[in-house]
């Protein structure tokens, strides 16, 4: 009924996300070695792309190099406390960021005292606002001599990454109670290893198979080091769910609907989430799916696209019930760990974001244990191969003085925030 009220459960977990290669600048992996290589030919690509006016006002812009570099970023490793000050004006109770394996281990068994330290103080200055850490150990970047030696396809990468685990562990067991061990695991494996797109730009369906098998494996290694140090601790991973649904419910549609369903949320999604303690959910996506036999796409997505954000994605708030509907068989606690939309003048954020929270609304009504909700992504951000171009920040970063400044949006979610319930529209 519209202009009801809908409480959710105290204790519930509001915030907003990033990570470290996204906001925190002058990180050196097997990205930003990337992004050296890749830069003149992304600008070539994007050249052939018709781009609205209003993102060339935005700096930089996709047809410069600097927009695929992104060099110091949002400087957040350095003004960590004043980006922390301000979620805590915004009332948020909780924020999930990524440790920069790189920094950390810079060298493979060397560990960066500087580093540890650095994220210590991280952990406590979220303790010292009120806000609950959510902690993701890798989100998509190496370091480089991980990289350079195989990456994931190395015979020792489990142990590495394990080793890795259970030093942070070690470090900050007892600060932190929520820990994330991988990010989107299948999108990394399908844009690196199949696509194409990223690093490092490998096009093999057999190899892709093969190293989400190794994430796999390495999630397991990374939860038992993080139980065995704390058994109370809530580990979990964090996957993208498209909400799919086939262009017609004809058999060749269905068919074709349900084969790309089953790899683009993850054919080992199940594996996962046995070895988890909650499913950190990440949705962005609704897809209706089609066969189209007669082209070298056999299967492609027909939205009607009635809202889209800058990105062109289709707006979609009820595919999120739809997916956490999905996901109640797992019997397992869900936290969105990521939900957010590009939208650089800031039109369609509001009413995203409150439609999106009715949906999870609607999704505890019927007993479905969600237990925190974050936006994606607390601030302007360096959004992978697309570069600094797409604006998804509650917050608005000016990339040329790196001033701050809150989108009225974030302060439509702090409303849904102090209330703890969200009107239905």
């Amino acid at each position: 009924m519209s202009g009801e009220v809908i409480k959710f459960p105290e204790g519930f977990y509001w915030g907003a996300a990033t990570s470290a290669h996204q906001v925190e600048g002058g990180n050196r992996n097997d990205w930003s070695e990337w992004e050296l290589e890749s830069s003149k030919l992304k600008v070539k690509s994007a050249k052939l792309r018709e781009w609205p006016d209003y993102i060339f006002k935005n700096y930089p812009n996709p047809l410069q190099e600097e927009n695929y570099i992104s060099g110091r970023a949002c400087d957040h490793y350095n003004r960590f406390r004043e980006d922390f000050d301000i979620a805590k004006r915004l009332g948020h109770n909780a924020h999930r960021f990524s440790i920069e394996w790189s920094r950390v281990e810079p060298e493979e068994g060397k560990f960066d005292e500087a580093a540890i330290e650095h994220y210590r103080q991280v952990i406590a200055a979220l303790r010292e606002r009120g806000m609950e850490p959510f902690v993701t150990l890798w989100h998509y970047t190496l370091p480089q001599w991980f990289a350079r030696r195989g990456g994931w396809l190395h015979p020792r990468a489990v142990t590495d990454f394990s080793r890795y685990a259970k030093r942070v562990t070690a470090e900050y067991g007892r600060e932190v109670r929520f820990w994330i061990t991988k990010n989107e695991p299948e999108t990394f494996v399908r844009h690196a290893y199949l696509v194409g797109d990223r690093p490092p730009q490998q096009r093999n369906i057999f190899t892709t198979y093969r190293v989400l098998r190794r994430l796999l494996a390495a999630h397991r290694a990374a939860y038992d080091a993080l139980k065995s140090k704390d058994p109370t601790a809530q580990v979990g991973f964090a996957e993208t769910k498209v909400y799919f649904e086939p262009y017609r419910r004809l058999p060749h549609h269905m068919l074709t609907m349900k084969a790309v369903k089953w790899w683009r949320n993850n054919p080992l999604y199940r594996d996962f989430a046995a070895r988890s303690d909650f499913i950190g959910l990440e949705y962005y996506f609704h897809s209706r799916i089609r066969l189209n036999p007669f082209t070298s796409r056999w299967a492609i997505q027909d939205n009607e696209d009635r809202e889209v954000s800058d990105l062109g994605w289709e707006i979609y708030p009820q595919g999120l019930y739809h997916v956490l509907d999905e996901l109640r068989s797992y019997r397992k606690p869900i936290y969105i760990v990521e939900n957010g939309v590009a939208d650089a003048a800031d039109n369609q954020r509001a009413s995203f974001i409150r439609r999106h929270v009715e949906a999870v609304a609607r999704a505890l009504h019927e007993g479905i244990d969600v237990r925190g909700y974050f936006y994606w992504s607390l601030l302007d951000n360096f959004e992978w191969q697309l570069g600094f171009w797409p604006r998804f920040g509650l917050v608005e970063v000016d990339y040329t003085t790196l001033e701050r400044k809150i989108r009225p949006s974030a302060w439509e979610y702090k409303k849904i925030i102090e209330a703890n319930a969200v009107e239905r529209g």
